[in-house]
């Protein structure tokens, strides 16, 4: 029965470890564009013994490549080397692997750093007896202060110009790793240590280091020591590893805004008035004022009369007097007077008798006069 518990006690140890290790390998980010090709640059002195150098690599952060410059670096504890980081096509972007400290040198997606690292392993020297002893053929290193040194000369491909500073996708390295790089990413790695955390921090707060300014030529390439970005030995790119020009970054088309219709501030309803089309509405209230002292519209009556064009007329006020008055009663029709007419001829009056006699039918015995 105690069995079990172990085994899941060993499982879960197993676990912790894997994840530890991964954590030393790589960054959780991943940019969809290519970061720029590699500057060239001198190597600057070695200060001291126990230095060794870490290269310079392309770093990202803020919608942005930035340079993290080569530097001399001392081991966090004899015996372990430098890995550096590179970037790597991940399927959907180019995800960032960190660097680390082990007893042996991983994979760094081969890329060709320079001075000693040439894509794979490291020809830049090597421990003996806790001791680390420099290949002055790749590093510049004072023989004066230092004694530990040797002179191997390193067969490379210097011939071909190959800046590519990533692994895979278009473009990229296709280099893949080898039976004894996958075994030295299982070993015991140890993390960046805190001065190279400081030295990135640097480079990443300094304008002049992003690419979008310097356009992959950055004015700081290589320090002596971490975080010695003002010092009188810093060394600054010589070129180009290639014309950099970021990606346009465009912007989201924002919807046209829907303004609202314009309402009156009162909002007690108003009758409507039809007007029609050919004639212009007259004494029509603005919006935001409201009506003062108008006279009520005139009703239409029941018989329809046709339209009549009127020439149009601008707005006018009516006068005072004609504001708001009771309707008054015509005068009589006294007061008023008509034009006299031309007169006309009376007709004759007839005597009531010649009118008898006229409309009587005369008599038989009468004769008609002749």
């Amino acid at each position: 029965m105690r069995i079990i518990p172990s085994l899941r006690s060993l499982l879960f140890a197993l676990v912790l470890l894997a994840m530890s290790a991964a954590s030393f390998a790589q960054i959780s980010i991943s940019v969809t564009f290519a970061p720029p090709e590699l500057p060239v640059y001198e190597q600057p002195l070695c200060p001291s013994d126990g230095y060794l150098w870490t290269p310079g690599y392309w770093a990202y952060a803020d919608d942005d490549y930035y340079w993290v410059p080569g530097t001399w670096v001392m081991a966090p504890e004899p015996g372990l080397l430098w890995t550096p980081a590179y970037w790597g096509w991940g399927g959907n972007g180019f995800v960032f692997y960190d660097g680390y400290w082990g007893p042996h040198v991983g994979f760094y997606g081969g890329i060709s750093y320079g001075y000693g690292y040439y894509g794979e392993g490291y020809e830049g020297g090597r421990w003996d007896n806790g001791q680390f002893f420099y290949n002055r053929s790749v590093n510049n290193v004072n023989i004066i202060n230092i004694h530990n040194v040797y002179n191997t000369t390193v067969i490379n491909n210097t011939t071909v110009v190959n800046r590519v500073s990533f692994n895979g996708g278009n473009g990229g390295i296709t280099t893949r790793p080898r039976p004894q790089e996958e075994a030295a990413a299982r070993e015991r790695h140890v993390p960046a240590v805190a001065v190279q955390t400081q030295h990135a921090q640097a480079a990443r707060t300094n304008p002049e280091q992003r690419a979008s300014v310097n356009h992959g030529k950055p004015p700081v390439a290589a320090t002596p020591k971490p975080g010695a970005f003002s010092d009188r030995a810093v060394v600054p790119a010589k070129q180009a590893g290639a014309p950099y020009n970021p990606p346009i970054k465009r912007a989201a088309v924002q919807p046209p805004a829907i303004t609202p219709p314009v309402r009156p501030e009162n909002s007690a309803a108003r009758p409507e008035r039809s007007v029609p089309n050919n004639q212009p509405e007259v004494n029509r209230p603005e919006p935001n004022r409201p009506e003062v002292n108008r006279p009520p519209a005139a009703q239409p009556n029941n018989r329809a009369e046709p339209a009549r064009p009127e020439p149009a007329q601008p707005p006018q006020t009516p006068p005072p007097s004609e504001r708001s008055q009771p309707q008054r009663t015509p005068p009589p029709a006294e007061t008023r007077r008509a034009a006299p007419e031309p007169k006309r001829p009376e007709p004759k009056t007839q005597a009531p008798e010649d009118k008898k006699r006229k409309d009587e039918p005369p008599k038989k015995d009468d004769k008609a006069p002749q």
